[in-house]
């Protein structure tokens, strides 16, 4: 990585100067009038060596050697104690062969095995614009990893044993709907029903609560209605995730984990972690140095009943035995975070797997123009199928020539209006979903990025120029700045590795389309001479690289015209 790179030339300087710093920082300038990358640690040494900046300034500079000349065209300093730092185009131009592999530049990590939990949304409840959410960001996140060298399986967990079970089969025996006849449309019309009806109705939750029992319980008659909303469910899902190009390698749900639920019990008994609290056994998790109150995690009910911190347990406890996981990560909703503490907590006191293995990486709501979260049950949400009709709507009317465009390349435009639109805004954050923003060509957009590709990519084609292996010149301003800006593609994917941020990768690819779009309407590269061509191809065609798989870490895919 770039910067990498550069700390190792200026630690050499400080050396070579008398200094010597445990980590030397070098960042993007940002102030790219002035300089490329700025150091700014020449305020710690002058802490360390009780030398004015100035001082150790001038020693600085007159301890550059010829190696550091061919890295940088200019090195200054600036009071109070920064370091500028100007690469030389030689620089520029080398690296940029480093990017063009296959890796982006990237050395590939040692290899680890990770689960991640996304997904996870609910049986017999219809998916909405809040459900994409957690498919979007945990599809990224898992491509993000993958691309780095590591082994993923994800597991959509789905909600298939709580009470929303219950409340449907109360509502298919009210209205005496047969097995048989039960499809998608019933659900999404019973669920809603059933649950606002529970909301006033104590007797009826608590009849619904019971069906869930005796369903858990292994009955019969609840066992076959389960079995036929889990097909019906599960079909539907996975017809509206294929869409989004969203895929999952389990299908567990809550289900798979009932058979391990008294063995994590046993575990927790000979562990002496369980208490009897009025019938119910808890675990405490609290820790003496926790700043705010950790209440303890319900393992059972008092009835005999198990409950989500339950199956998540044992969820981790069958993920462990089948998959000896390195690390295991939950994309979900920030508002589980207290749950998922006292599930963590737990699963460490019982050694069944390390707390600093386990990662919450919560995502805030998808808000309507009221700026309140969608929610299933109150019905008010758009289905997910809905959502992708509308914004289909809403993009063919922006332009005439949409209308005739291949249904491939729409359904392509669709997916990145609504994912770029989730993915440009980082994952613990709320949004406001705007869908006629969000499909302008015009902006930081989805359409926009694809627009700025395909147009890169028919200049390229219309390049009567044989194949471009390298570049040795650049020609002007803003063809360096774009030069510049891919340099930073390796550490923009490792940040966003680390951090499990897609929003880092969201941020960058759209500034880079702004610095190609002020390229070519800068440069005629179709009217340029063929030494000019052949450089500017060679950027060219490594930019579009870099998109197109940027694009696919941020699960879009391109179409052939826009």
């Amino acid at each position: 990585m770039i910067t990498q790179k550069l700390e190792k030339y200026v630690k050499k300087l400080f050396l070579t100067s008398g200094y010597n710093i445990d980590k030397v920082t070098v960042n993007v300038s940002n102030r790219l009038d002035l300089c490329d990358y700025q150091c700014n640690d020449i305020f710690k040494l002058s802490k360390i060596y009780h030398q004015a900046p100035q001082v150790i300034g001038s020693n600085l500079l007159s301890n550059v050697d010829e190696e550091l000349k061919k890295v940088f065209s200019k090195i200054e300093f600036v009071l109070p104690g920064f370091i500028n730092l100007t690469l030389s185009d030689e620089f520029i131009n080398e690296n940029l062969e480093v990017i063009n592999n296959e890796n982006l530049g990237l050395k590939k990590e040692i290899k680890e095995k990770f689960i991640i939990d996304y997904g996870g949304p609910n049986v017999a409840k219809p998916l909405h614009v809040g459900h994409m959410r957690t498919a979007i960001v945990g599809e990224s996140i898992k491509r993000i990893i993958k691309f780095m060298g590591h082994e993923v399986i994800a597991d959509i967990h789905l909600g298939d044993y709580g009470l929303q079970i219950g409340q449907v089969i109360y509502g298919l025996e009210e209205e005496n709907i047969s097995i048989n006849d039960i499809n998608i449309d019933t659900l999404n019309r019973i669920y809603p029903k059933i649950s606002n009806l529970c909301k006033e109705d104590e007797k009826l939750k608590t009849c619904c609560a019971l069906i869930t029992k005796k369903l858990q319980d292994n009955d019969s008659k609840y066992q076959k209605y389960w079995k036929k909303i889990l097909e019906v469910s599960v079909s539907d899902m996975k017809k509206l995730y294929d869409y989004l190009d969203v895929h999952f390698d389990l299908w567990n749900g809550e289900s798979d984990a009932y058979p391990y639920l008294k063995q994590v019990e046993e575990i927790l008994q000979k562990k002496s972690l369980c208490q009897e609290s009025q019938g119910a056994l808890i675990v405490d998790v609290k820790k003496d140095t926790d700043t705010k109150e950790i209440p303890p995690l319900l393992y059972k009910k008092s009835n005999g009943a198990y409950l989500y911190a339950s199956t998540d347990l044992a969820t981790i406890f069958d993920r462990v035995n089948k998959y000896h996981p390195d690390h295991i990560l939950y994309v979900v909703d920030n508002r589980q975070e207290l749950h998922f503490e006292q599930v963590f907590r737990a699963a460490d006191l019982a050694d069944i797997y390390p707390y600093n293995n386990l990662e919450f990486l919560g995502y805030g709501t998808v808000n309507g123009t009221d700026n309140k979260p969608y929610k299933t049950r109150d019905g008010n949400a758009p289905s997910l199928q809905e959502l992708f009709e509308e914004t289909k709507k809403i993009f063919i009317s922006k332009k005439t020539s949409n209308e005739h465009m291949a249904q491939e390349d729409i359904d392509k435009i669709v997916n990145a209006i609504l994912k770029f639109a989730d993915l440009q805004n980082s994952r613990e954050k709320d949004y406001v979903f705007d869908l006629n923003k969000f499909s302008d060509v015009i902006g930081k957009t989805g359409p926009y990025i694809l627009y700025t590709y395909v147009r890169i990519n028919k200049i390229l084609k219309n390049l009567n120029i044989d194949v471009i292996k390298s570049s040795n010149k650049i020609y002007n301003d803003i063809d360096r700045k774009l030069r510049l800006k891919i340099l930073e593609v390796p550490e923009v994917i490792n940040n966003a590795y680390k951090a499990r941020k897609p929003v880092f990768i969201a941020d960058y690819i759209y500034n880079l389309c702004v610095l190609a779009n002020s390229f070519y309407q800068t440069n005629h590269v179709s009217t340029a001479s063929i030494d000019k061509q052949q450089n500017w191809g060679y950027v060219l065609q490594l930019l579009n690289r870099v998109i197109k798989q940027l694009l696919n870490l941020l699960v879009i895919d391109i179409p052939s015209k826009m």
